[in-house]
Parts: structure tokens; C-alpha cells; sequence
């Protein structure tokens, strides 16, 4: 196997690993962007760490029923 003459193990010039790494720090840097926004969206809806209530679930019968008094009447 013949190496460039830039002597890398990538085989990349300086110039060609410096604008592959700009190119990887921002498409990084846009993956961790979503990902902590998903992260807040999830937290707000359901907390990992539950309170001292424990999860409280809109589905279950006795909140269910709660909800429905208080909406009609």
C-alpha cells in the first residue's frame, strides 16, 4: 500500500482532515442540539424521578373520574 505523500494514516492532506473535522464539530454539535431539546420535551412530559405521589396518570380511573366532575359541572 503506497502512502500520500502527506504521510497521514487517513491518507487526508491537513487541509482535507481540517474541513472534515469542521464539518464533523457541526454536525455534532447539531445532533447534541436536538437530542437535549428532545431531552427537555420528554422531561417536561413525564419526569424520570417521580414525586412523593408517584407517577400520576390522566388514565386511571379515579383521576379520570376527577377530571370529568370538574369539567362538567
Amino acid at each position: 500500500m503506497a502512502e500520500r505523500p502527506g504521510g497521514s494514516i487517513s491518507g487526508l492532506t491537513e487541509d482535507e482532515a481540517k474541513e472534515f473535522h469542521s464539518l464533523f464539530m457541526f454536525g455534532f454539535a447539531v445532533f447534541t442540539a436536538v437530542a437535549a431539546v428532545a431531552h427537555l420535551l420528554v422531561w417536561s412530559w413525564r419526569p424520570w424521578l417521580p414525586s412523593i405521589r408517584g407517577y400520576v396518570s390522566v388514565f386511571e380511573p379515579s383521576t379520570f373520574a376527577t377530571l370529568t366532575q370538574q369539567l362538567i359541572g
